[in-house]
């Protein structure tokens, strides 16, 4: 397992990684589900802490893998043999979304979570014996991931003893130990990553969570029948639409991501897509609830749900601008997309739904505008 060349030409995702993708998708899905269920039941801010944990985790674990995978991957039938071990891992995590928002229960979460970390000790430890000019990174990787599967471990057995507010205070603390081994590691040496094969793959499992607006826009339809005709669902599901290829626009623009491989610049990106990939797949858990609340199947608001998808949208445009465009573009333009999160969140009690896609649509038409002005 030595290292792959970070200039080889036609890098692309492998067939295994998009199998990866596909198992991160349902414990991504599930996520989603939890906190739209919480966000009907008007448990919202419940809904919110516990999907932020179990996002964080489904987001590391692929993250972690999908960075060493771009600087490692030799294809072999070890390395498969882990990521299956790995995405055993993502499915047991995914079973244990449901216990975990119901009633805090840590069991299949941590063990799926410990799987996933596990297989890539191993990962690790196979590179610092064949990459010797990176040992040090690697054993730095592989004890740092170790350690923490500890912590984690130790939390869950001693979670019947912890309040909820200390159990948060403790998990957070468990975050800041994984966030810490990357940082910690590779200032031993950076590993061997190829740029524009991490820039697709972080660009793919966008695409995946903005898939779960998608699925709420089809349930809006589904929910429409020949003796009924909401026209609030039709207007929910042209908006769901609006909003996701808006999204997808501002994300892949003209301008590349990652242009330069600065230590810091790169740790910016990577971990801010975090909140990129959170509100994407919150957005699609408030499509859902609004639809709930549309069929009468919820009593919160219409306001409640228009402000979840608002807030949502609004904290992707802020991530896009904290890890692109305050770096690619120049003066005041740059902050064009933190002007319309702005705007969107101040929307919904005037314009409603509608107010957001069409402010979500005009942020497209005004950066698109912005960019060609500066190259002009």
């Amino acid at each position: 397992m030595g290292p792959r060349d970070t200039a080889e030409t036609h890098r692309a995702a492998t067939p295994l990684e998009l199998l990866f993708d596909l198992v991160s998708v349902i414990a991504i899905a599930a996520a989603a589900a939890g906190l739209h269920h919480a966000i009907a039941e008007d448990h919202l801010l419940d809904g919110l802490l516990k999907f932020a944990g179990t996002f964080f985790a489904i987001w590391w674990a692929w993250m972690n893998y999908t960075w060493f995978a771009s600087a490692y991957d030799n294809d072999d039938a070890s390395f498969r043999l882990l990521t299956m071990v790995n995405m055993a891992g993502a499915l047991t995590m995914a079973a244990g979304v449901q216990p975990f928002f119901h009633s805090l229960d840590l069991i299949l979460m941590v063990a799926g979570f410990v799987i996933m970390r596990l297989s890539m000790v191993a990962q690790w430890l196979r590179a610092a014996f064949h990459d010797p000019s990176r040992r040090k990174t690697a054993l730095w990787y592989a004890s740092g991931i170790a350690l923490a599967q500890v912590y984690w471990v130790g939390l869950m057995l001693g979670k019947p003893h912890l309040s909820e507010p200390l159990f948060y205070a403790c998990f957070g603390v468990g975050v800041l130990i994984e966030l810490s081994v990357p940082v910690l590691s590779e200032r031993h040496g950076l590993t061997p990553w190829h740029r524009h094969h991490i820039i697709e793959r972080y660009g793919l499992l966008n695409i995946i969570v903005l898939g779960e607006t998608l699925l709420a826009g089809s349930m809006a339809l589904g929910e429409i029948t020949a003796d009924h005709l909401d026209i609030a669902l039709v207007y929910t599901a042209l908006a769901s639409l609006v909003i996701l290829f808006s999204l997808w626009w501002l994300y892949f623009s003209k301008e590349d991501h990652l242009q330069e491989q600065r230590f810091e610049l790169v740790f910016t990106w990577s971990y801010g897509h975090l909140l990129i990939y959170a509100s994407g797949a919150a957005m699609g858990a408030g499509f859902a609830a609004l639809i709930d609340i549309i069929t009468h199947h919820s009593n919160v608001s219409m306001l409640v749900g228009n402000y979840v998808i608002a807030v949502s949208v609004a904290l992707y445009m802020f991530g896009l601008w904290f890890v692109r465009d305050r770096f690619v573009l120049s003066g005041h333009m740059k902050h064009i997309l933190l002007l319309f999160s702005a705007m969107i969140v101040a929307v919904p009690p005037l314009l409603g739904l509608e107010g957001v896609a069409l402010l979500t649509f005009l942020s497209v038409i005004a950066r698109s505008h912005v960019t060609c002005r500066l190259k002009n």
